[in-house]
């Protein structure tokens, strides 16, 4: 998953690869005793919106879905999330041994490789962007001259390749939501250079404003929600002052120095309609008054003012130029999805897809992060429902809708292979009923330390009141596991409904569910181990996405899109 809250996300940005091929897992034996082949199902007797499948005396879900099984999550998750992968950065060598060890248990399971014209047709290839900051980027304001990872570090793009005047133009705390309005006061900012306040508007008892019940909203825990109004605005650059008085500038660049120092990837060719992402710079408090033309005073009182008030105030700073210098290395490279295409039977153009992020983080600062719950245990659980989907199949019991069973790179870079995929569909959007998304399902948050089995559900009911009921159902009939819906809400500041590849196939009205284990302390470290997945709880976990998806393939009627919630 991506990362996200403030610095934690600046601490976690990007990493590499390189290994050495290992052997795939023997074939299964079967794991359940089958029952004998009864008559074929029929749809008499079935209640309205119960597919004819489940509705019969066998229930083939529940011959299946015990065919995913902790030995067989944890055989491929000890290849997948060992150190001979390197964590499986995003282009680099371990995430191609990944793709290949992927795409050779897809074909062994007798899934169908859908990617026409490429050299394995399980894999759909596309073209990337490394970039790298080069050497000596400096910026100036008032004479003085600041240092790179001192006095300012960046982070993704940089319009600024050789050294560049700009005039910024202040923005308050870059806000803009019902009632509170950084913009409405400047006008069109398109192509322009804002200065925005890191945090958000605290009351008189530090307080955040704008939150829930006094809780942080988003724009006080990620600063990329600012970058986005931002970016909606048309605006070239941002750089955000860092106002904590309590803050160690130099210490927190220095701590950053390896991850920016490490490549970011964008599209090579993005498409015609996209906004570029806005360039996003830090600032350190000393460098930020600067620019402003102002002190820590006044800038304190600024946001004093703002606190008290409620909403934006006018302020009396007046910007300086800046000169920047802070180019970039380019170099292309191809990175790939992973795709598995089941057939269905009587219903085969409507397509279901299940994904999960089979990328994570790589090297970083000479540790591999092998990402084991993030999200080697979700793609091991796409790999096993693959599996059981193919085995009843081949038993004579598959579905009628088809299925794409879809691994997708460059999530932890900004969701670009779930991007790729939605904007290159193999098969027709218009025909994709649902995307049922697993990212980190192998471990316990600390807010369900010493309790029963759980997964966060995120987004079932927010296109359709359908899937989240098929969902509920499945789990009552089958899992019985806590489904927890807290951050399905949408003022939750950590925003997880945007973080992981089921929004791209949401952009385009597509029902999502996204099963998540919330984080942990080793999310997005070195510590993201095999010997730390909980099976049991994962296996269930697995469980219960099968007999969600058995429902959504092999129900009488497609899922309804008759909900439009934030």
């Amino acid at each position: 998953m991506q990362k996200n809250t403030f610095y934690a996300l600046l601490l976690a940005a990007c990493c590499a690869t390189s290994a050495v091929a290992q052997d795939a897992p023997t074939k299964r034996k079967v794991k359940v005793k089958r029952k004998q082949k009864t008559e074929a199902p029929t749809k008499e007797g079935a209640e309205p919106n119960v597919s004819a499948a489940t509705a019969t005396a066998t229930d083939w879900a529940a011959t299946y879905g015990p065919t995913i099984t902790q030995a067989d999550l944890r055989q491929h998750l000890t290849i997948l999330a060992s150190d001979a992968y390197e964590g499986r950065e995003t282009g680099e060598k371990g995430q191609k041994m990944a793709a290949e060890y992927i795409s050779k248990q897809f074909k062994d399971l007798g899934l169908t490789g859908p990617v026409q014209g490429s050299d394995n047709p399980y894999l759909q290839h596309f073209t990337m962007v490394r970039s790298t900051w080069a050497d000596g980027a400096t910026m100036k304001v008032g004479g003085q001259t600041y240092k790179w990872l001192t006095d300012f570090y960046a982070m993704g793009a940089s319009p600024f390749q050789q050294e560049t005047a700009i005039q910024p133009v202040f923005a308050g705390y870059g806000i803009e939501q019902d009632g509170y309005s950084d913009y409405a006061s400047l006008g069109d900012v398109k192509g322009k250079d804002l200065i925005i306040l890191l945090g958000e508007p605290m009351n008189a008892q530090k307080q955040p404003v704008l939150g829930k019940d006094g809780s942080p909203s988003k724009w006080g825990t990620d600063y990329r929600a600012k970058s986005a109004m931002a970016t909606q605005k048309g605006a070239r650059s941002v750089f955000f002052i860092d106002t904590d008085p309590n803050g160690n500038f130099p210490k927190l660049a220095a701590r950053m120095a390896p991850y920016i120092s490490r490549p970011s990837i964008t599209f090579k060719e993005a498409p015609a309609a996209a906004n570029p992402r806005v360039a996003t710079f830090f600032v350190s408090p000393v460098v930020g008054g600067k620019m402003l033309g102002t002190t820590a005073a006044a800038l304190a009182q600024y946001q004093t003012s703002v606190g008290k008030a409620g909403k934006p105030v006018a302020a009396t700073f007046k910007p300086a130029k800046v000169s920047i210098n802070a180019a970039k290395k380019l170099e292309d490279f191809t990175t790939e999805n992973v795709l598995g295409y089941l057939e269905g039977t009587d219903k085969k153009d409507e397509l279901l897809v299940v994904s999960a992020h089979y990328d994570h983080i790589g090297i970083v600062d000479g540790e591999v992060n092998n990402g084991a719950d993030d999200d080697g245990s979700g793609t091991v659980s796409v790999i096993e429902m693959a599996q059981a989907f193919t085995q009843a199949k081949k038993e004579g019991h598959g579905p009628r809708r088809s299925i794409l069973f879809l691994t997708v790179t460059g999530e932890e870079k900004g969701l670009l292979g779930s991007e790729y995929y939605t904007d290159h569909p193999v098969f027709p959007l218009e025909k994709t009923i649902a995307d049922l998304n697993i990212d980190m399902v192998g471990r316990t948050d600390k807010e369900h330390e010493g309790k029963g089995d759980y997964v966060y559900v995120i987004g079932s009911d927010k296109l359709s009141s359908e899937l989240h009921a098929i969902n509920e159902a499945a789990n009552k009939k089958y899992t019985n596991i806590d489904m927890d819906y807290r951050f399905n809400d949408p003022e939750d500041p950590n925003r997880f409904y945007y973080r992981s590849d089921h929004y791209n196939f949401a952009k385009h009205k597509i029902p999502v569910a996204f099963y998540f284990n919330g984080v942990h302390d080793d999310y997005h470290a070195a510590g993201d181990e095999v010997e730390k997945i909980e099976f049991p709880k994962m296996e269930k976990r697995a469980q219960l996405v099968f007999y969600t998806a058995w429902e959504l393939v092999n129900r009488d009627n497609r899922i309804v899109v008759d909900s439009s919630k934030p």
